[in-house]
């Protein structure tokens, strides 16, 4: 576990980060490595010192620019379009419906390599994947473990929809609007996770911020302060309701996730939001899948390691590649990056996207990627619901165990998920 406590995680992750961004520190990262397995704090203090004054690499071909004015210029060119009234609320309810049934889909194996997903799903019976995995008693030779989530999210053990970090975020971001409406700050974010949420529910990212908050930082600067996560995927896991209060304006969804992303995120990981926000509301008034990403990858710096990444994914189905090729493609040029980053989780939620035929499917192809399966399948699941509403998810993986969510957002445990869509609905009403 990354602790945001011991600074054994802490430097070597900010060495990790800083590679992965165009700093030439490998070999303070392997010295951090060493100095965190030998608990020598000294060492580790000095090294930390040394990463903070490291330059960029000159010949780092990427700009990522994350100020608020650039994004703001970059999301006042995104189109809007006419939503179908009589459709909305179906879809509404299919993106909540689908996100929590995919999120349990991918709980048990988050964290596995794609192989392990192979190898455990293959011994389960699931290779392609039709629902929920079951809890083998002994693992299959290959995979190194399942997630601790596994007894409480497989088969038979579930009788709500499990309560997961991906889901508690969704529900804290509607409660979070609902009480501040439509002019989201990024202090107001703040104020709703230390009144709403345990800081034990929290991860990498979200748990640094929440810890400078406590210690007293300004939300402004929470991100900022021993944050090696900030280009991790948390951000974009807390983005889809911004996408579901505004559908058909995926600027106005991507402003609204942005204010919520920087309390704890920069970068890779702040343009993650704002994609997620702008896809899930272009999802719910697009025709397709492709259409949806298309408007979605416009909505970032078309320059950064995201946007690169999403329009490879893209241009792989357009070449006619498979979807083996195309997860492939994301082992070998984005394989570098942590299992928690942001930019190899968005494009396996691409590949389900674009490559799959239903929902089960499309849940399927993004999990079997591997990494950060609940996470993106979450948001594979929330897409595709927006796109085709909630008879497009299969009554069997719904059953009454998917009626309700678990969650450890204050005053939300086994809300209905109904009453979720009925809300949203009330608050996109408020704010068109």
């Amino acid at each position: 576990m990354h602790d945001v406590l011991d600074t054994r995680d802490l430097v070597p992750d900010e060495a990790e980060q800083l590679l992965h961004s165009g700093y030439p520190v490998a070999a303070l990262l392997a010295e951090a490595r060493s100095a965190a397995a030998d608990a020598d704090y000294g060492r580790l203090e000095e090294i930390s010192a040394r990463l903070a004054a490291a330059p960029l690499d000159p010949t780092w071909a990427f700009a990522e620019p994350d100020d608020r004015d650039t994004l703001e210029s970059i999301l006042a060119g995104l189109p809007e379009h006419e939503v179908d009234r009589a459709a909305l609320p179906d879809r509404v309810h299919g993106a909540w419906l689908g996100r929590c049934v995919a999120n349990t889909m991918g709980k048990p194996v988050e964290g596995l390599a794609r192989d392990e997903v192979r190898r455990y799903l293959t011994a389960a019976g699931q290779w392609p994947q039709t629902g929920y995995l079951p809890l083998l008693s002994v693992l299959p030779e290959g995979v190194s473990h399942l997630h601790e989530s596994a007894p409480f999210s497989t088969t038979g053990s579930f009788d709500d929809v499990p309560r997961d970090d991906d889901l508690d975020w969704t529900i804290l971001a509607l409660a979070m609007l609902e009480e501040q409406g439509g002019e989201l700050t990024t202090a107001a974010v703040a104020r709703s996770w230390l009144d709403r949420l345990p800081f034990t529910q929290t991860f990498t990212a979200e748990r640094a911020a929440y810890r400078n908050l406590v210690r007293g930082v300004p939300a402004e600067r929470a991100a900022l302060v021993e944050n090696p996560y900030r280009e991790w995927i948390g951000a974009l896991i807390r983005a889809d309701v911004h996408g579901y209060v505004h559908p058909g304006r995926p600027g106005r969804a991507a402003r609204s996730a942005l204010a919520d992303a920087r309390l704890s995120h920069t970068g890779n990981g702040v343009f993650g939001a704002v994609w997620a926000a702008a896809l899930v509301s272009a999802a719910l008034t697009a025709d397709t899948a492709r259409g949806a990403l298309e408007i979605a990858v416009r909505a970032i710096p078309s320059s950064s390691r995201l946007a690169l990444a999403l329009s490879g994914v893209l241009q792989l189905q357009v070449s006619g590649h498979t979807a083996e090729e195309a997860l492939g493609w994301v082992d070998q040029t984005l394989g570098h990056y942590n299992w928690v980053h942001t930019v190899n989780n968005a494009a396996l939620i691409s590949v389900g996207l674009l490559w799959g035929t239903d929902f089960t499917s499309s849940v399927a192809l993004t999990i079997s990627g591997g990494r950060d399966t609940d996470s993106t399948a979450a948001t594979v699941g929330s897409v595709f619901g927006a796109l085709h509403g909630k008879d497009s998810i299969p009554e069997a993986l719904v059953g009454t165990t998917h009626v309700r969510v678990r969650s450890a957002v204050r005053d939300f445990d086994r809300v209905p998920i109904a009453e979720l869509a009925r809300r949203t609905l009330a608050l996109e009403e408020a704010l068109r």
